[in-house]
């Protein structure tokens, strides 16, 4: 339908040029005036229209015969063509999925870029698309300045705030330059997706740190065709919603005159570049075709709508006004048409042979970033005369050494600042890094994760806090759809590393109740390319804060950090006073990422207990019990890594132990013993494979409850110890 739709768009532009006097023009081409602009920019902006015209017939061909995948149009929006045309590649851009004019139009400012032919290939998932390598179709290429997003929901609008606040504080910090001095961030979407709560926290940050005079300077481009797929925007809403977002500087253009949009949005980009400060650019576009491919709009949009959408043709009134101007003839804009056919006819001839990703392996090495290969193992022993640490002190002292090493790193959140954290881990940080790189953020996680996205496409490297992990869930798509797709869409060729501390899970005697001890960790453990740690005690903290700054900024890899709050402050073990869970810092920069196993008692190993977090401290306090009442010998494996999950590390272990305890603090139905499990069972298929006693023990699968009540749903040490008794006594 919509191909048949899409040749009749065709022929009545065809139809048009036969039109040769102005009194002549009808429909679209008779509100036209003639060409204002420079000549040149007309007649290019004119090919880009018709290359978007035959590229969406060419989605819709290749997807009838089996070949394409990908059937959003950007027929009717080709008015974001100007913006291709006013910034450059050093302007980062986030764009809407309709547009292939922007993508078209930049690429004329890099010579010699077959823009067409990218997005022929990227149509039909092929394996030499630029930029997401078959893996998803985006706009986007690193040479032109465009980062790939989906942008379905207005997620990559946080990182788009990110990007503009990166972009003055790389200057202000002194730092090499990545993008031009007067570089602004561009970031497109539909009129839904104006009122999506991410878009709206976004435009709530813009306007945050707005009303503050600092710098922002970001272009957020609203294409308004009225419609969501079949939900239509009230009339006059957009214009309204972004009316009252305080401090933003509106502009307003109609998408269907080339002439009209391009002097608007030149004022626009001009205004953020001078002002440095943020503005929105309203483009009323038309859809001229369905949502996409499957959608018959026919269902809701009546003929007269229908009729009406064809009289804002953009295409038609471009060309009049070209004609109007003398810039072009018919015979002229005919051999155009020609032309553009001819090139795209090719670009999908070549993409319907084009190769294809043919394994599991190939999909995911984009993902696959080793994390281990970026740092090296050093002597996690040496250098014990270093004072003794609490996890809360050891995370500090990281973080510390951080700020000294590199000056791109950036700690910011919640209390961060002056306060030093709301359990005082980033207590004198402030004073070391100073208020350009440690900061405070307005209470929004989705801004906070988006503010490092920025940063880190920016090639800084951002530490933000999420206060506690409860806070994270209203945000964790920018964790999965954002940070975590970035290597994926890019081919990794791109990447946003970057260290995200989340103060979590439970134990906290009660206090806060679920907000503030929450052990829902299966969002984290389900992003594939996620790496997420667990530091239980101050060593640990160091030496894998160590290693995540640098899988971050070596690898490229969204770490999470997850902190086990319970044991901020714990500096006891068996009982008051021992100083048992006080820790020396690693020597030097010595960085490891592998479990760590604690051996309990003497002899070999009669069990061996796999756990994290808490359940590390828990577990060692029973294994001591255990080894001396029954005068065996514990090893107690800290995981430290729940992404990825060490199961090679456990199985051997275990095999040589025989009998295995997985201790999860987390919820039965969404820890981490689930993969160890899988993981114990596939090896003990193996031909000769010892075999291993296993056993589990787990939190419930309930919210966390106010006081003593905590411990009813919560593994506890008596649990532990029965179930480690059990095994030993299975012979």
């Amino acid at each position: 339908m919509s191909l048949d739709r899409l040749q009749k768009l065709h022929d009545r532009f065809l139809a048009a040029l036969d039109h040769t006097a102005e009194g002549a023009f009808t429909g679209a081409a008779a509100a036209a005036t003639p060409w204002p602009h420079d000549p040149t920019t007309g007649r290019e902006l004119l090919q880009t229209l018709l290359r978007v015209r035959a590229l969406d017939a060419a989605a819709h061909q290749l997807r009838a015969e089996g070949h394409g995948h990908y059937t959003i149009c950007s027929t009717g929006h080709e008015a974001n063509a100007v913006l291709g045309r006013l910034t450059g590649p050093g302007d980062p851009a986030l764009l809407h999925y309709r547009s292939a004019a922007v993508q078209l139009e930049r690429a004329r400012q890099v010579p010699n870029h077959p823009a067409v032919a990218d997005i022929a290939r990227s149509l039909v998932a092929a394996a030499d698309d630029p930029m997401s390598g078959g893996r998803h179709k985006v706009f986007g290429h690193p040479a032109l300045g465009i980062l790939p997003s989906t942008s379905t929901i207005a997620s990559h609008l946080p990182r788009a705030v990110g990007l503009a606040f990166a972009i003055d504080r790389r200057q202000k910090l002194g730092l090499p330059a990545v993008v031009p001095p007067d570089a602004i961030a561009v970031a497109s979407m539909g009129d839904a997706s104006l009122n999506h709560s991410t878009a709206q926290g976004a435009l709530n940050a813009a306007s945050w740190v707005l009303h503050q005079k600092l710098k922002l300077p970001l272009l957020v481009v609203v294409e308004d065709n009225g419609l969501g797929i079949s939900t239509r925007t009230p009339e006059g809403w957009v214009t309204a919603r972004l009316a009252a977002t305080p401090h933003l500087r509106v502009f307003t253009a109609d998408g269907s005159d080339l002439a009209e949009s391009f002097a608007v949005a030149s004022e626009a980009v001009a205004y953020v570049r001078r002002t440095r400060r943020a503005a929105a650019l309203h483009l009323r576009t038309v859809r001229l075709l369905g949502h996409a491919g499957s959608d018959a709009d026919t269902v809701y949009r009546g003929p007269a709508e229908l009729a009406a959408a064809l009289e804002r043709d953009p295409l038609l009134r471009l060309q009049a006004s070209l004609r109007l101007a003398g810039i072009l003839d018919a015979e002229a804009i005919r051999a155009l048409v020609e032309s553009v056919h001819a090139e795209v006819e090719h670009a999908a001839e070549v993409a319907r042979n084009a190769p294809k990703l043919t394994s599991r392996a190939a999909v995911m090495a984009a993902i696959e970033r080793p994390l281990c290969s970026a740092t090296e193992a050093g002597d996690e022993r040496a250098g014990q005369g270093a004072a003794n640490l609490t996890l809360a002190q050891g995370i500090n002292r990281a973080l510390a050494e951080q700020l000294d090493a590199d000056p791109s790193t950036l700690i910011f959140g919640e209390d961060v600042a002056k306060k030093g954290g709301v359990y005082g881990l980033t207590k004198g940080l402030l004073g070391r890094g100073g208020p350009a790189r440690v900061f405070n953020t307005l209470l929004d996680e989705q801004t906070i994760l988006g503010l490092g996205l920025g940063a880190a496409s920016l090639g800084m490297l951002p530490v933000p806090e999420i206060q506690y992990l409860a806070y994270l869930h209203n945000a964790e798509d920018q964790l999965r759809g954002e940070a975590a797709t970035m290597a994926f869409f890019s081919d990794g060729q791109l990447s946003n590393g970057m260290v995200v501390r989340v103060a979590g899970l439970a134990y906290q005697r009660g206090f806060g109740g679920h907000f503030h001890n929450d052990d829902a960790i299966a969002v984290l453990r389900d992003v594939p390319g996620l790496c997420v740690v667990v530091p239980a005690r101050g060593d640990d903290a160091v030496a894998l804060l160590r290693g995540a700054f640098r899988w971050a900024r070596e690898a490229g890899r969204v770490v999470v950090v997850l902190e086990p709050i319970a044991r901020y402050h714990s500096r006891d073990l068996h009982e008051d006073g021992d100083g048992g869970w006080l820790a020396a810092a690693p020597a030097g920069g010595a960085a490891y990422g592998a479990p760590r196993a604690y051996d309990v008692g003497e002899g070999p190993p009669a069990l061996t207990i796999a756990t994290y977090g808490n359940g590390l401290w828990m577990s060692l306090r029973v294994a001591h019990r255990l080894a001396e009442a029954r005068g065996v010998a514990i090893r107690v494996l800290d995981l430290r890594f729940l992404v990825p999950l060490p199961t090679a590390a456990v199985i051997a272990a275990a095999q040589g132990a025989g009998r295995l305890l997985v201790v999860d603090e987390c919820r039965q139905s969404a820890g981490v013993h689930e993969g160890i499990a899988a993981a114990v069972l596939e090896a003990l298929q193996q031909p000769g494979a010892a075999p291993i006693r296993y056993a589990r023990v787990s939190s419930a699968d309930s919210f966390v409850p106010l006081g003593e009540a905590a411990n009813l749903v919560l593994v506890g040490e008596d649990e532990i110890a029965a179930a480690a008794a059990g095994l030993l006594d299975r012979g």
